[in-house]
C-alpha cells in the first residue's frame, strides 16, 4: 500500500505504455490512483475498445487521452491512415460547420475506443513555412482563420462528450525546429505572439476548452524557461480567463529531458503550474529506447515529485489544485451525454479543400507513384506508407528518401516509374523548402512532360516546373480522393 504523497503525485501523472494489453504495473498504479493513461500508436489494435474497458475497471475515474488530429496525425487509424479531414484541409475550405462536423465526428471514433480525452485541435498559428513539426496539423497561418476553427472544432469534441486539448501555448508556429529534438526559441517582439499566436487559445477558452497543451518553446523575453516548466508563460493562460486542465506536452522529449530530465521537468512543470504531467510516449528516446522505457519514466518521474513533496520544494497545495482540476473533469466527462451529430461526409470536405495549379490533364487509367515525402518524425508519421498505397491503388510505386539519394539513385526512381504503364505521379511534402523535392520535380519534367506533383505539405506559393495537386494532408482519405481526380 502507497503512502499519501504517492497517491497525490499519482493523482497528476498521465504516462504512456508500451504494448496493446495494459502492463500489470500499469494497473496497479491505477488502482493507487493514477489520474489515467495517454494511447500512441504502438497502443492500437482490434481490441482497443477492451483495452480501455480494463483501465478503467482499475480506475473507472482514469482520464483516458490520444493524440488524434486527423488528417496527418491519427493512432485511431495509425496502421491505415486517416479518413478525416486534416485542419490545414478545414482551414482551406473555411467553413466553421465542417470543422465544429469534424471535432464531433472526431469525439465519436474516440469514444467508441473508450477514450475521452482528444489531444486537439492544434491552435498554433503556422507563420513559419519551415516548421517541421506543425504544418498543416496547423488551420492555417492566420490567426483570425485559425480562432474560428480551433473554436469550432473544440464544440464539436465536445459536444460529443470528449474533452478538447488545443495546443500549444503560447503558439508552436513560428518555429524551425522540433522540440521533440531541440529547444526551440520563439524569438518574435511579444506584441505579435500576444497579437497573433494567443488569439486561437483566445477563442478556445471562450469556447469553454477543457484542457490547453503546453508547448516545450522558449519565449526569452519571458524567460529562459520552456514554457512548459515557466510560472510567467503559464501564469499568462490562467490570465487570459483559463481555469481548467493544463496538460504538459510529452516531458520525455528531447526539449525537456536532456536538459532538466524528466523528475526535474516533472517538479518545475508542476510548480509553474501545469496540472496534468504527459509522460507521454514512450518510444520517444527512439533508438535508445529500452524494452521498459515505460516503467523507467513513470517511476523516476513518480519518485521525483514524492521527493520534492517531501522536502518542501514543491508545495502540497500547488499538486492538490492540479489534482482537484483533473478529478472535476473526469466527474464533467462521467456525466457527459454526447450529441450524436448528424452524417458526416468526410471525402466530400476533402474534395473541397484540394487545389489544382496548372492542367491537371487527362484522366489516367493507371498512376505511377515516386514517393519523395521527407522521413517521418516522432510526431507525424510523414513517410508513412498508405498515403502512397492509395494514391497508387494497384498501380506501381516506389519509395525514395530523396535527401540522401545520389543523382543515380533519383534517376533510376524516376526511369522505372516512367517505364510504368500508368502516369508518373510525384508525391512530396515540402517543396517549398526542400531543395532536394524541388530538383526531383525539375528533373521529372525533364523526363516526363505530362508528370504531375501531389503535394500533401504546405501549399506551394510559387511556380513549379510540373501541375500541382496541393492535398495539404498525408492521410489515406486525401490520397483517395486525389486518385479519384486523376484516374475518374
Amino acid at each position: 500500500m502507497s503512502d499519501e504523497l504517492t497517491r497525490l503525485a499519482n493523482s497528476v501523472l498521465w504516462p504512456g505504455f508500451l504494448g496493446t494489453e495494459a502492463p500489470e504495473w500499469l494497473l496497479a498504479e491505477l488502482r493507487d490512483g493514477l489520474a489515467g493513461v495517454v494511447y500512441f500508436g504502438q497502443n492500437m489494435s482490434e481490441r482497443l475498445p477492451e483495452l480501455s474497458a480494463a483501465l478503467r475497471a482499475a480506475a473507472p475515474d482514469a482520464l483516458i487521452g490520444i493524440d488524434e488530429e486527423g488528417g496527418s496525425v491519427t493512432r485511431l487509424e495509425s496502421a491505415t491512415g486517416s479518413t478525416l479531414p486534416g485542419a490545414a484541409q478545414l482551414g482551406r475550405v473555411d467553413d466553421v460547420t465542417a470543422s465544429r462536423a469534424t471535432g464531433a465526428e472526431l469525439a465519436r471514433r474516440a469514444r467508441a475506443a473508450g477514450v475521452d480525452v482528444v489531444l486537439g485541435p492544434v491552435a498554433d498559428v503556422n507563420t513559419d513555412p519551415r516548421n517541421p513539426v506543425i504544418g498543416v496539423r496547423a488551420f492555417g497561418d492566420d490567426a483570425q482563420l485559425v480562432a474560428r476553427h480551433v473554436a469550432a472544432t473544440v464544440d464539436g469534441i465536445q459536444s460529443g462528450g470528449a474533452a478538447a486539448c488545443v495546443k500549444h501555448f503560447p503558439g508552436h508556429g513560428d518555429t524551425h525546429l522540433d522540440s521533440h529534438h531541440a529547444l526551440p526559441e520563439i524569438t518574435l517582439d511579444t506584441s505579435v505572439i500576444e497579437d497573433v499566436h494567443l488569439e486561437p487559445f483566445r477563442a478556445a477558452i471562450a469556447a469553454g476548452v477543457d484542457t490547453v497543451m503546453t508547448a516545450h518553446i522558449v519565449v526569452p523575453a519571458w524567460g529562459e524557461k520552456p514554457a512548459t516548466l515557466n510560472p510567467l508563460v503559464l501564469g499568462k493562460l490562467r490570465a487570459l480567463g483559463f481555469d481548467g486542465v493544463i496538460i504538459t506536452d510529452a516531458l520525455d522529449m528531447a526539449a525537456v529531458r536532456e536538459s532538466v530530465g524528466l523528475g526535474g521537468g516533472a517538479v518545475q512543470a508542476l510548480a509553474a503550474g501545469a496540472d496534468l504531467l504527459c509522460i507521454g510516449n514512450p518510444t520517444n528516446p527512439g533508438a535508445a529506447a529500452l524494452p521498459d522505457q515505460d516503467e523507467r519514466d513513470f517511476f523516476t518521474t513518480r519518485e521525483a515529485i514524492v521527493a520534492a513533496l517531501r522536502d518542501g520544494s514543491l508545495p502540497r497545495e500547488r499538486v492538490e489544485q492540479a489534482r482537484d482540476r483533473i478529478l472535476a473533469l473526469s466527474a464533467k466527462l462521467r456525466a457527459a451525454t454526447p450529441d450524436t451529430g448528424d452524417a458526416y461526409d468526410a471525402a466530400g470536405i476533402v474534395r473541397r479543400a484540394l487545389r489544382v495549379v496548372g492542367d491537371r490533364g487527362a484522366s489516367a487509367s493507371a498512376l505511377a507513384v515516386v514517393d519523395a515525402r521527407r522521413r517521418s518524425t516522432l510526431a507525424v508519421d510523414s513517410a508513412a506508407g498508405y498515403v502512397a498505397a492509395a494514391l497508387a491503388g494497384n498501380g506501381f510505386r516506389v519509395r525514395l528518401d530523396v535527401e540522401r539519394a545520389s543523382d543515380a539513385e533519383r534517376d533510376a526512381a524516376l526511369e522505372a516509374a516512367t517505364a510504368d504503364a500508368g502516369r508518373l505521379v510525384l508525391l512530396v511534402d515540402r517543396p517549398e523548402v526542400e531543395p532536394a523535392q524541388r530538383a526531383l520535380i525539375e528533373r521529372a519534367a525533364a523526363l516526363d512532360a505530362e508528370a504531375i506533383v501531389v503535394n500533401v505539405g504546405l501549399p506551394v506559393r510559387g511556380d513549379l516546373a510540373l501541375p500541382v495537386i496541393d492535398a495539404s494532408a498525408a492521410s489515406r482519405i486525401s490520397a483517395e480522393v486525389v486518385r479519384d481526380l486523376l484516374t475518374r
